[in-house]
C-alpha cells in the first residue's frame, strides 16, 4: 500500500520499527484531507520504461544514466536534474546502504513523471500504522533521500511489502506559454544573423510532376526570373543539388517527402548559383491533388527558416560527477552491450521510448547497400521479421525512404511504403538513415498505432540519435562479420577434413547433413540424381530433434522434388511450406470435427502432424550441387516457422555445397570403380569348389591391400575327366591388378590345358611358355600343380609337379610331416623347361597341406615362420578336418605377428578321411 505526502510534510523514518506484514503508513494532523486528495487522482500512464540495477556501486552511475536518458528522450529536459539527483540517493540507498538490487520504474502521465525506486529487503519490519512521524537528522546517511523527495519532490510516498520497500516521487511538469515550441537565447544586436534590409522568402509551389505551378514576387527578386517565364517548367531545370558521395538522392526524391529542410542552389536569369536554404511542406488541395510548397530565402539568412536543433542536455551541462557526459551514452545508456544484438535491441528500446512509440525497428544494409536486413524490433513479431530483407532502392515492396528521413503521417494510405509493418496495425512511422562518411549502413524507424503522431521534429531527434550511435553499430557489425568470417573458415576447413576422410557414398550424405544441422539449419534434406535421365531422390533427412526426421521425410516425400537447376546460390523453394500449412489445417479442422479446407496432394491419414508442419514451416532453400559441370543433387535447408536464413549463413552453406559435391562425386566414382573392379577379381577366382567324393579339400584366401579380392597368390581345383581332378595354387611376383591379371592367364590356361589331357610337365611347360609370350607384362610365377584320383581303397593317387613353389607337406596319421614333392624350376624364366611329375599317395587320415610363400614368410621383427614353423603347426593338426586344418594354420599365421599381413596368401589343404568307426 502506498503512503502519500504533501509538500512540507514529515516523511517516515526508514528505520525499522516493528509491524506486520501490508500495513501502510498514513499522514496524520491537517495533511490527512489533502492526502485523500492527491491519493484519488488517477491519470493516464502513457509511456513506461523500467531497469533492474545489481547491488555494487556503479549501479548508482547507470541509474542515473538510465532515467536522465529516459526522460530526455520523453522530452522532459527541464525536470531531469531533479529527477536525476533523487533517483541516485534513493538507488544509492538501496545498492549501499540496504545491499540489495534496485528496481527503478518511470511512468509518464499527463500530469508529469512519476519515478519509483523499490529495494528487497525483506528484514526491514513494515512501520505500526499511526506511528510518529519525525523527520531524519541531515547528518545521518538514512533518510537522506526522503528529505530530498520532500524538498523537490510535488508528492511522494512510501510502498511497504513483505520483501519490497518502494519509494515514489512525482515531479510536475513546469507551466509553458502556449504557443511555444522552440526559443533561442536573448542575444545582444550585434550578434543577431545578418540580413538584407529586406528579408525576401521565395514561396514556390511544384505540383506531383515537378513542375512550378506558382511562384512569387520575393522569387521573382531573388533569382530574376518573372513568373510567367518559368511556370510549367520542372524546378529541377533550376536547381543546383549538390550530390554527397554515397546518398544518392535529389531534388526528386526530396519533393516527394512529406517535410524537408536543407540546403541547395538555384540557378538565377543570369547563370549564377544562389545559395538557399529551403524548407519543403507536402500538402494536397480539396480535391486530393498534392503539390509542394518551397520556401527559400537567401543561405546566409537561414534562420528565418532553419527549425531550431533540439540539443540533449548531455551536450551542454555535465554528470553529476562534473564530467562531460558522451552523446552516445545519453542515448544507449552505459555500460553498453559488449554484443551487436545486444546493442541494437538496447537501441530500438530506447528510440521507441524516446518518441512514446508503440514499436521501433532497426534494419542493416548489406555490404552492396541494396538491401535492408531486419536485426532487431519491439513491439513488432520479431520471430518473423527476423533476417528479413527488402530492397533499398527498386522494384515492388522497396524501402524507397531508407536514404532520408522521412514521416508518414498514415501508412493505410501510403500502401508497403515501409514494408516491415506490413500487417502489424502500425499507421504512423519515422525512419531515419545509420550513415557512415556518407554510405548507407542502416535505417532506424519508430512506430505507432495512431495515425499522424510523428512530425518533423520527432524526425530531427531521431537522427540525431542515429547520428551518435551509427558508427558504434558499424564497428560492431564489422566485428561481428570477422568474427563469422573466421568461424566460417574454421567450419569450412573442418567440413573439408571430414569429407575428405570417406569415400563412402552413405557416410558422406551422412557427413553433409550433420555439418549442416544445426549449425546453419533447423532441419536437412539431400537429393541425388543418378545420372541426367534420372529423377531427385531423396536420399537423406535431418532434423535437430530426431522425433521429427520421419514425419519430414513422409511428408517431403509426397512433394515433388525441387528442380535441379546448375545456377549456383540458394534458391527459396515455398512448396514443402505451402504443403505443411496446408496439411496443418486440414489435421487440425478434423480435430476439431469439421471437413473442408484446402485441398493438397497429400493421401489421407498420412499428413504430417502439426509439430512436423510447424518444423518446415519457415523459409526453405535448395543448393544445387554441381560437380564436374553435373548437378548430382540439390541440398536442402529450412527453418521451423516464421525464421528466415541470414545472408552470411547462405553463403556459408553455399561454400559448403560446393564441397560436399566434389566428395560425394568421388564417393559415387570410388564406389562404381570399386564394384567394377570386385567384379573382375571375383572373375578370376573359381566360382566354387567341387564335391570330390572320398577326399575332403578346404581353401582359405587372403589378398594384401585395402579393396582387393585377388592378387598375385591364386588356387583351383577343378575337374578334368571322369575319376580325375585337377589341382593348382600359385604366387605370380608382386601383388596388385598387373599380377592378378598374370594369375587369371595362369588359371584359365591350366584348365584349358588339362583337359586336352596332357601330363602335368606339359602343361606347365605351355604355360611357362604363354607367360613368356606376355613380354614386358610378364612376370615369373611359383607353382604347384596336380591331378589327383580318388581309389577305392579309399585312398588318393596324386601326381604332382612342384614348379619353384613352397613344397607341400604330408601329415600322416601318427603326427609326422614330410615334404610330398622335390622343387624344380619356376615357371616365366627360361624358355626350355625339363619338368617331372612325382607319385604321391595319399591313406585315410592323410593330409596334404599346399601354402603359397606368404605364409611361410610371415614376420615379426626379425623372426620368420618359414618351413619349419608351418610344419610344427601342422604336426598339431592330427585328426582334424581339412576345414579345421586351413584355420589353425590361418589363425597361426595371423598370431605370429601383430602388423596385418603385406603379402597374399592361399592355403589349400586336402584330407583323405579314415574308417568310419561305429
Amino acid at each position: 500500500m502506498t503512503t502519500g505526502l504533501i509538500p512540507g510534510g514529515q516523511p517516515p523514518d526508514p528505520r525499522p520499527t516493528g509491524g506486520l506484514p501490508h500495513q501502510r503508513l498514513e499522514p496524520v494532523g491537517p495533511a490527512a484531507q489533502q492526502h485523500v486528495e492527491n491519493r484519488s487522482r488517477s491519470s493516464v500512464i502513457t509511456a513506461r520504461a523500467a531497469a533492474s540495477f545489481e547491488p555494487v556501486g556503479r549501479s548508482v552511475a547507470s541509474a542515473r544514466s538510465f532515467v536522465r536518458d529516459t526522460l530526455q528522450g520523453w522530452g522532459f529536459a527541464d525536470i531531469v536534474d531533479d529527477a536525476v539527483v533523487l533517483t541516485s540517493e534513493l538507488v544509492t540507498n538501496a545498492v549501499v546502504h540496504a545491499g540489495t538490487s534496485a528496481d527503478v520504474l518511470c511512468l509518464r502521465s499527463d500530469e508529469g513523471v512519476r519515478i519509483e525506486v523499490a529495494d528487497h529487503y525483506p528484514e526491514r519490519e513494515i512501520p505500526l500504522q499511526g506511528a510518529a512521524v519525525t523527520m531524519g537528522n541531515p547528518d545521518r546517511e538514512g533518510g537522506r533521500g526522503l528529505q530530498l523527495c520532500a524538498a523537490l519532490a510535488g508528492r511522494w510516498g512510501v510502498e511497504y511489502t513483505p520483501t519490497h520497500k518502494t519509494v515514489w516521487f512525482q515531479l510536475d511538469l513546469p507551466a509553458r506559454t502556449v504557443g511555444t515550441r522552440a526559443a533561442g537565447p536573448a542575444l545582444p544586436a550585434d550578434l543577431l544573423p545578418l540580413a538584407d534590409s529586406r528579408v525576401r522568402v521565395a514561396v514556390v509551389q511544384v505540383d506531383r510532376t515537378g513542375h512550378i505551378s506558382a511562384w512569387n514576387e520575393d522569387a521573382e527578386e531573388l533569382f530574376g526570373y518573372p513568373a510567367e517565364q518559368v511556370t510549367g517548367k520542372p524546378l529541377t531545370d533550376l536547381a543546383a543539388w549538390p550530390h554527397t558521395p554515397g546518398t544518392s538522392t535529389g531534388i526528386a526524391e526530396a519533393l516527394r517527402l512529406s517535410r524537408w529542410e536543407g540546403s541547395y542552389g538555384i540557378r538565377d536569369a543570369d547563370g549564377r548559383v544562389t545559395p538557399v536554404y529551403a524548407s519543403h511542406l507536402r500538402v494536397r488541395d480539396t480535391g486530393g491533388e498534392p503539390s509542394t510548397v518551397c520556401l527559400l530565402v537567401r543561405d546566409h539568412e537561414r534562420a528565418v527558416l532553419q527549425t531550431p536543433l533540439r540539443v540533449p542536455a548531455s551536450d551542454t551541462s555535465t554528470g553529476s560527477e562534473g564530467q562531460s557526459t558522451d552523446p552516445f551514452e545519453v542515448f544507449i545508456g552505459s555500460p553498453a552491450p559488449d554484443d551487436l544484438d545486444g546493442l541494437l535491441q538496447r537501441t530500438v528500446e530506447r528510440a521507441r521510448d524516446m518518441l512514446d512509440g508503440d514499436s521501433a525497428f532497426l534494419l542493416l544494409a548489406t555490404d552492396d547497400e541494396t538491401e535492408l536486413e531486419v536485426r532487431a524490433s519491439t513491439g513488432l513479431p520479431s520471430a518473423r521479421q527476423r533476417f528479413a530483407r527488402v530492397p533499398v532502392e527498386a522494384g515492388t515492396g522497396r524501402y524507397g525512404s531508407a536514404r532520408m528521413p522521412a514521416v508518414h503521417d498514415d501508412l493505410t494510405a501510403v500502401s508497403g511504403a515501409v514494408p516491415l509493418l506490413n500487417g502489424t496495425g502500425m499507421r504512423s512511422v519515422v525512419t531515419v538513415p545509420l550513415k557512415v562518411e556518407g554510405r548507407l549502413t542502416g535505417s532506424l524507424g519508430v512506430a505507432a498505432e495512431a495515425p499522424g503522431r510523428y512530425s518533423n521534429e520527432e524526425a530531427l531527434r531521431l537522427q540525431f540519435a542515429a547520428d551518435r550511435i551509427a558508427l558504434a553499430v558499424e564497428s560492431a557489425r564489422l566485428g561481428e562479420l570477422e568474427r563469422l568470417r573466421r568461424g566460417s573458415l574454421s567450419f569450412l576447413v573442418e567440413a573439408s577434413d571430414l569429407l575428405a576422410g570417406t569415400l563412402d557414398r552413405d557416410q558422406t550424405l551422412a557427413l553433409m547433413a550433420q555439418m549442416t544441422v544445426p549449425t546453419l539449419a533447423t532441419w536437412c534434406a539431400v537429393y541425388t540424381i543418378a545420372d541426367q535421365a534420372s529423377e531427385p531422390y531423396l536420399s537423406y533427412v535431418l532434423h535437430e530433434d530426431e522425433e521429427l526426421i520421419d514425419g519430414i521425410k513422409s511428408l517431403l516425400s509426397k512433394v515433388p522434388p525441387p528442380d535441379p537447376v546448375p545456377t549456383p546460390g540458394a534458391r527459396v523453394w515455398t512448396a514443402p511450406a505451402e504443403i505443411a500449412h496446408q496439411a496443418a489445417l486440414r489435421t487440425s479442422m478434423r480435430s476439431l470435427g469439421l471437413s473442408g479446407g484446402p485441398s493438397h496432394q497429400i493421401k489421407p491419414g498420412i499428413g504430417p502432424t502439426l509439430a512436423t508442419a510447424s518444423a518446415v514451416g519457415g523459409e526453405t532453400v535448395v543448393l544445387p550441387l554441381v560437380a564436374r559441370n553435373r548437378v548430382i543433387g540439390m541440398l536442402t535447408l529450412g527453418k521451423p516457422t516464421d525464421e528466415h536464413f541470414r545472408q552470411e549463413i547462405l553463403e556459408l552453406a553455399e561454400d559448403l555445397s560446393r564441397r560436399a559435391a566434389l566428395a560425394l562425386d568421388n564417393a559415387r566414382l570410388y564406389s562404381e570403380r570399386t564394384a567394377i573392379s570386385q567384379s573382375l577379381q571375383r572373375s578370376l577366382l573359381p566360382p566354387e569348389l567341387p564335391t570330390i567324393e572320398g577326399v575332403e579339400v578346404e581353401v582359405i584366401y587372403r589378398a594384401a591391400g585395402e579393396g582387393n579380392e585377388v592378387g598375385g597368390d591364386f588356387y583351383d581345383v577343378f575337374p578334368i575327366r571322369d575319376g580325375a581332378y585337377g589341382f593348382a595354387i600359385g604366387d605370380v611376383c608382386g601383388t596388385g591388378p598387373n599380377a592378378a591379371a598374370v594369375t587369371g592367364l595362369a588359371r584359365h590356361a591350366l584348365r584349358l590345358l588339362a583337359r586336352e589331357g596332357l601330363s602335368g610337365p606339359t602343361v606347365l611347360e605351355r604355360l611357362n611358355s604363354a607367360i613368356l609370350d606376355e613380354g614386358a607384362r610378364s612376370r615369373f610365377l611359383t607353382l604347384l600343380y596336380g591331378e589327383m584320383r580318388p581309389q577305392e581303397d579309399g585312398s588318393a593317387e596324386l601326381k604332382v609337379v612342384c614348379a619353384g613353389h613352397p613344397l607341400p607337406l604330408r601329415l600322416r596319421q601318427d603326427g609326422t610331416v614330410e615334404p610330398a614333392a622335390e622343387p624344380q624350376p619356376l615357371l616365366g624364366v627360361i624358355d626350355d623347361l625339363e619338368l617331372y611329375e612325382q607319385t604321391v599317395t595319399l591313406d585315410p587320415g592323410d593330409v596334404l597341406l599346399c601354402v603359397t610363400d606368404g605364409v611361410t614368410e610371415r614376420r615379426e621383427g626379425t623372426r620368420m615362420l618359414g618351413d619349419d614353423g608351418l610344419a610344427d603347426v601342422l604336426t598339431t593338426c592330427t585328426g582334424l578336418t581339412a576345414g579345421a586344418v586351413a584355420a589353425r594354420i590361418m589363425r597361426a599365421v595371423e598370431r605370429f605377428a601383430s602388423d596385418a599381413p603385406s603379402d597374399d596368401m592361399a592355403i589349400l589343404a586336402m584330407r583323405v578321411p579314415g574308417p568310419h568307426k561305429d
